[in-house]
């Protein structure tokens, strides 16, 4: 089924709205509750992040197979199951008592994760759209960007009422009662991404053009972990740049705001553009920020970190349009699994690795990920659409 743009517009608020619950309860959640949880279970915090480490890791596991299913069923059955895994694990984690518990439910949690966040809904744009689901794509990112805005003082809220056990079971709850509806009155759309036409394969590891599937999740990769690293660690990296506690927290709330601005940019402007090149441009802002960052110090904090935002909200929507434009919507929620699973887990040593980097190296750590953002745009400057992907 195809649907007319006037539309779009309550399929992408319904879809925006419940990616926007499904971030905030996983994604944003370790960096609110990880201190209450750590304290109330006796044990250090990396206990929690190492967790959802380990979330991360099962979702790049199933990725792949959820992707299949979102290729074969539609998404609507595949995000409202998710919604049930989402509940079940945060209730899981609501009622630990021990390490065990702990890491039982970010097991359950990261199952959602791999079948529930952003390929999952791209998958499921994909089938409603077919190869105009470039719009829908950015629409949804549009609203699930404030995953964090709306997530960080939500559950701080919840558990300042509440303890951080009454906030995992309150996103548990708005997972029923509102994400939970809301991916159920998704339409289907399977049919254009589960059957082939004109004898095209529909298994990506079998197409011919496997250069461009390295390329582009070496650029997945490359990209998820700076962007893992910067959440993790902006605030001390920019203070290792000479700038104050509270420049570094002002600049640091720019990136959010920096992320809607460039994907209305690329909604507007750059859709007359192939996505390839969007993504170009995009993987150039954090090494530009960075290199301006060094030489520059603390006063460059907000430039860096608004060049950053930028780039990596459109990067963002680039997961979701590039294979799309690439290799068409046949396939595509398997291959956007295929594609993500080194991504999801590189991201989930990020912190630990970066962290590593800025204990040793200071502000000159930032060329680690600068060095892997110009990697990408290397790699993205080597993939060449043929006269059909243009």
């Amino acid at each position: 089924m195809r649907l007319t743009p006037d539309r779009q517009m309550p399929v992408v608020a319904a879809l925006g709205t419940a990616q926007t619950i499904a971030w905030a309860s996983t994604y944003y959640l370790p960096a609110v509750l990880a201190t209450p949880m750590a304290r109330d279970l006796a044990v250090s915090p990396v206990w929690v992040f190492g967790g959802f480490s380990l979330a991360m890791v099962v979702s790049a596991m199933i990725g792949p197979t959820a992707g299949r299913l979102i290729d074969t069923l539609g998404g609507r059955r595949i995000l409202a199951g998710t919604n049930l895994v989402f509940a079940s694990g945060l209730l899981l984690l609501a009622s630990c008592r021990d390490t065990t518990g702990l890491l039982v439910a970010w097991i359950v949690i990261g199952l959602g994760m791999g079948a529930g966040l952003y390929e999952a809904a791209f998958a499921t744009l994909a089938g409603v759209y077919g190869v105009a689901a470039r719009s829908p794509i950015t629409g949804i990112t549009l609203i699930a960007g404030f995953a964090s805005t709306v997530g960080w003082p939500l559950s701080a809220l919840m558990e300042a009422q509440f303890g951080w056990r009454g906030a995992c079971a309150g996103w548990a709850v708005l997972h029923l009662a509102l994400a939970l509806p809301l991916n159920l009155l998704l339409p289907a759309g399977s049919a254009a991404v589960a059957k082939p036409t004109g004898g095209e394969p529909t298994d990506p590891a079998s197409q011919p053009r496997t250069r461009t599937l390295v390329l582009l999740a070496f650029v997945f990769a490359a990209t998820w972990f700076s962007s893992t690293a910067m959440a993790a660690h902006l605030p001390r990296l920019l203070e290792a740049a000479g700038a104050s506690t509270a420049m570094a927290i002002t600049a640091g709330a720019l990136i959010g705001p920096a992320q809607v601005a460039a994907r209305i940019a690329e909604y507007g402007l750059l859709q007359r553009l192939h996505p390839l090149i969007s993504a170009r441009l995009a993987a150039a802002a954090h090494p530009l920020g960075a290199g301006i960052l060094v030489l520059f110090g603390g006063p460059a904090a907000a430039v860096f970190a608004i060049l950053h935002g930028a780039g990596n909200g459109v990067l963002t929507i680039a997961k979701g349009t590039l294979p799309l434009a690439l290799f068409g919507p046949l396939g595509y929620g398997h291959r956007l699994g295929l594609l993500n699973a080194p991504a999801r887990v590189l991201q989930a040593f990020a912190p630990l690795l970066f962290g590593y980097a800025l204990e040793r190296f200071g502000v000159q750590s930032v060329w680690l990920t600068a060095g892997l953002s110009l990697l990408a745009l290397a790699a993205l400057l080597a993939i060449r659409p043929t006269p059909e992907q243009r």
